[in-house]
């Protein structure tokens, strides 16, 4: 099994999981409720511009970030995350595992963002402001997603919170 390095942030709830619901049908016997009025059903909502550039900032906090790993520069890209990530990955483990992950992949080739979300929401963190990114990456050896979710600090700026490959 190829080295996968998920830190710390559960990214699914980020971006690519969703939850299924069942829907329950009335028994045979039920009244058939009215049809709902055409403005029933909310309209999907717009990214307004304030969330749009949040999104930008955080998608660029993470390829300038995922610029580091791509020099191997590990401990750089440590002391550039987030706090909560510096927090919850210790130097030592960090400086351990992220070398034997990347050399899995081989050297860098290309990158492209695929999709990005900004929530203030994520499962399992406090409130606040993410944006979780999926970069399609290529690298000699083999090509992957590389998820990053940024976060906006306590010093107010976008730093990475989350990486993981798959």
């Amino acid at each position: 099994m190829k080295p996968s390095l998920v830190l710390p942030l559960a990214l699914c709830a980020g971006l690519a999981c969703a939850t299924a619901s069942a829907q329950l049908k009335p028994p045979p016997d039920a009244a058939k409720p009215a049809a709902p009025a055409a403005s029933a059903a909310p309209a999907p909502k717009a990214k307004s511009s304030a969330d749009a550039e949040k999104e930008a900032a955080g998608k660029l906090a993470a390829q300038g970030w995922l610029l580091l790993l791509d020099r191997k520069d590990w401990g750089r890209a440590w002391e550039t995350s987030s706090s909560v990530f510096r927090q919850t990955v210790p130097l030592p483990t960090w400086m351990d595992g992220i070398p034997k992950v990347r050399a899995d992949l081989g050297t860098f080739v290309e990158r492209v963002p695929a999709e990005s979300a900004y929530k203030t929401q994520l499962a399992g963190r406090p409130d606040g402001e993410y944006v979780t990114v999926i970069f399609l990456s290529k690298f000699d050896k083999r090509e992957v997603q590389e998820v990053i979710t940024t976060v906006r600090d306590t010093d107010g700026k976008w730093r990475v919170t989350g990486y993981s490959t798959r």
